[in-house]
This record gives structure tokens, sequence and C-alpha cells, in this order.
């Protein structure tokens, strides 16, 4: 781990480490002390069928979630025993590897500094430590692209090789979450080179890719093939978007529409398609309703509150009032208070950071910078429509991370920066600005929406 540390001084490096450490115990003192904290959401019905999986009683396939989670979640109860602890641990390696592999993959955009501050931020943000201790495949997920980014951007050797491990890395990702579905071309662009005046495009490297991402899928393909005469993983877009279009408060676990909706959705049909078509049918009643116009300023309104909130998954598992959207999945704790301020200055620190540090980016032609702005922008515009939580701001952490870093080291070093970040006084205005909403975005939700609490 130290070699990702490398350029800080040692004593950065060991205190770091132990604040990583401390956070990790503090966040596994909490989960079972005084009681071992209630499953939320998917996270039952991901453990659910794990162990049905090991009791040789797999549960019924509703291609809804992808199965990648559920299969990990029972090769390690299988290896260690039906022990959240061992999943716990394992999933806090993988998210040291996320950082660690931020680090290299933004070495290639910006100093060793500004990565090494990005993966700090990362790595030692509560919020984001706390989803390697919970059973949600966002950390499994992220692992996997990260991984797969790294082989492109940061490896020269053996080119066909290592485009065959990075599309089975985002086969991988694809069976933990379905977030990559419409994004995965886009990686077909790093094979795309321009030497002078001419473009190049590795079709044997490409081919390569393509041939590792459907290796780990084909199995979930056919699945889905035989079952519903369709080859798919799982599809849940017209679900979410069905209960996007619902979700009318600004904060998660307030007047929440997707239990409901999901309960209703899984009735409506034998089959995916007979799912959908009649989520479709409420769909298209709710625009009629409402009008395209009307839709689109409510959306505007609470979609990107819900992203962006201060109030993490994190803090709304904590106890509280249930008007205010906490869940109380943990048991009281006097460190609560102190976690849930360390939080929300973390949260709100890399929403300023990242808007700095991207406002003021100019080295939006390298292939990372741009794919990873992309990234982002697929993200905003999915959430527009499709219910959103805020812990699906996880996924984009660590991109808002390098950025964040970028901004941090061009803040404070004395030593003559690189030319990554411009500063002028119209990039600064608009940074102030991005700041600005992205802190209203995180604290005015509640509010705006006359929340308790």
């Amino acid at each position: 781990m130290s070699k990702v540390f490398q350029g800080t001084r040692g004593r950065w490096f060991w205190i770091v480490l132990l604040a990583w450490l401390l956070l990790n115990g503090v966040l596994l003192w909490l989960y079972f002390d005084p009681a071992q904290k209630q499953l939320v959401g998917d996270e039952f019905d991901y453990e659910r069928r794990a162990l049905a999986l090991l009791a040789g009683q797999p549960a019924a396939e509703l291609f809804i979630w992808p199965p990648g989670q559920t299969w990990f979640i029972a090769a390690i109860y299988r290896l260690f025993g039906n022990h959240v602890l061992a999943v716990q641990l394992l999933q806090v390696v993988l998210l040291a590897f996320c950082a660690g592999m931020l680090v290299k993959l933004w070495k290639t955009l910006d100093s060793a500094r500004a990565a090494c501050l990005a993966g700090v931020l990362f790595l030692l943000n509560p919020a984001s430590l706390a989803y390697a201790h919970w059973l949600w495949p966002e950390v499994t997920h992220l692992v996997c692209l990260l991984g797969a980014l790294t082989l492109l951007f940061c490896v020269a050797d053996r080119p066909r090789l290592r485009a065959f491990a990075a599309g089975f890395l985002i086969g991988l990702a694809l069976l933990f979450k379905s977030l990559l579905a419409a994004f995965w071309p886009a990686l077909l662009l790093c094979f795309l080179t321009r030497k002078q005046t001419r473009w190049s495009f590795a079709w044997v490297a490409a081919l390569a890719f393509i041939i590792g991402l459907v290796l780990p899928i084909s199995p979930a393909l056919w699945k889905g093939q035989v079952e519903t005469g369709r080859p798919l993983i799982a599809d849940s877009s017209i679900y979410n978007l069905q209960v996007g279009l619902r979700d009318r408060s600004r904060s998660d676990y307030i007047d929440e529409a997707g239990l409901p909706a999901l309960t209703a959705f899984i009735r409506s049909g034998a089959t995916p398609q007979q799912r959908n078509a009649a989520a479709m049918q409420d769909i298209r009643a709710t625009l009629a309703e409402r009008g395209w116009m009307d839709l689109f300023l409510e959306q505007l309104g609470t979609q990107y509150f819900r992203l962006f909130n201060v109030k993490t998954l994190l803090e709304s598992q904590m106890p509280g009032a249930a008007c205010s959207g906490h869940l109380g999945a943990y048991g009281d704790h006097p460190l609560l208070p102190a976690l849930t301020a360390s939080s929300r200055i973390a949260h709100s620190l890399i929403l300023v950071l990242f808007a700095f540090g991207v406002a003021l980016w100019q080295r939006w032609r390298a292939p990372l910078a741009a794919l990873t702005a992309a990234f982002l922008l697929y993200q905003l515009a999915l959430y527009f429509g499709l219910h959103v939580m805020e812990r699906y701001l996880f996924q984009m952490l660590p991109f808002m991370c390098g950025f964040a870093g970028s901004a941090l080291a061009r803040f404070t070093s004395r030593a003559n920066a690189p030319e990554t970040l411009a500063i002028s006084p119209l990039r600064m205005t608009v940074a102030s600005v991005l700041a600005l909403l992205l802190l209203g975005l995180a604290w005015l939700g509640p509010l705006l929406d006359g929340n308790c609490g």
C-alpha cells in the first residue's frame, strides 16, 4: 500500500493508514455494538438469495437485480461460514484497492501530490468507507470498473491481453450492477489513437476487450434467454423510471415510493416483458396527467437534491426521527454524532473541491479526463429520470475526488504546480457558483421539504 502514497512523506502515509484503520474499526464497532445492524433494502434480498443458493434452493430469478453480489456473498459464506464480517473484511480490502487504483489513474492526469490527495479524500470519507461494511454491490462493482480503467490507461505491455482482462472486469461489473449497460461501448474509444494527423483503431485489441466482456456475462445472458426469451442479465430501468417519476421528497427514505412500487411491479406480470409493459402504461398515464413541462421541472427540483444530499446512506441508517429519513438500522451509540459530523464535513468538502477542480480543469483532451467527464455526465443524465438515492453517488465519488484532489493540491502547493488547472476570474466565478449550487443541493432539501429534525 505504501507504493500508493509514493511521493508523499512517510509520516503522512502512516497517518493516513492509521486513520483508515481507526475509521474501519469505529464502523465495525458501530455495526456490531450494541446489536448487529439490521440489513436495509436490497441488502436483505442479496443475503437471502445467497443463503438460498447455498442451501440448494435458489430463489426464483426476477431479473431485476444482477446476480453478481448474490454469488459473491454465497462464495464468501461457503468459505468462511455465514458471517457478515467475512464479507466486510474482504470489501474493506477491495475498497483500499479502489483508492490505490484511483491514485494510479489520476497520476496520468496530474501530479503525484494531486493523485495522492484524491486517494486520501476518497479513502478517509466515512460515508464512502461505510460501503465496504454493507452488502450492496457498490464496492464490488467499483473495483471492477477501476481495475478495467487501470489496465486500459496505466499498463502499456501486452495490449491485447490487458484489453481482454479489462473487458472481463467490465463484464464482472455488469454482473454486480447494471450501471454500465449503456456506457461500456464508450470504452472502445480507448482503442482509438492518433499519430500526428492520422487516426488508427486497434481492432484486435478491441475485439479482445469485447470477448473478455462477453465471457463472464454469457451464463447470465443464456439464463435470461431460456427463462424470458430474451438475453438479459437484469432489467430494472423501466421500474426505476416509474419510481423516479413518483419521487417527491428531496431526501432518502421520506415518503419513499420504491418498496410499494416494487411489490406492485413484481405482481404485475410473470415475465420482465409483462412487468415492463404494465409499468410503461403507468408512466404514460403519469406523463398525460402531469404534462412534460411540469414533470421536467418537478424532476429538476428533486432528483439532484437526492443524489448530492449531505444526509448520506450512513447517516440515513442511524437512529433518528423517521420523518427526517432515519431508519434506525444502527443501534444508538455515543460515537454516532461525531461520525455524522465528520461525514457531513467530508461530503461537503469533496463537493466544494470537486466544483473548483472541474471548473478550473483544462486538460480535457486527455483521454482519461474526457472519459471521466462522459461518465459523470452519463450518470447525471440517467438520474434525471430514474429513481435516485444518495448511495448512487458512490460510483461517481472516485472521479469527483480526482478533481477535488487536483484542486486541493493546486491551492495548497507552494511549488510550481503543473498546468492542470487554469485560474482566471471567470473560471473562479464559475467554480464558486458550482460549489454553492452543489452545497445547496446537499443541504437545502430538508428545508425545502419542511422535514422534521
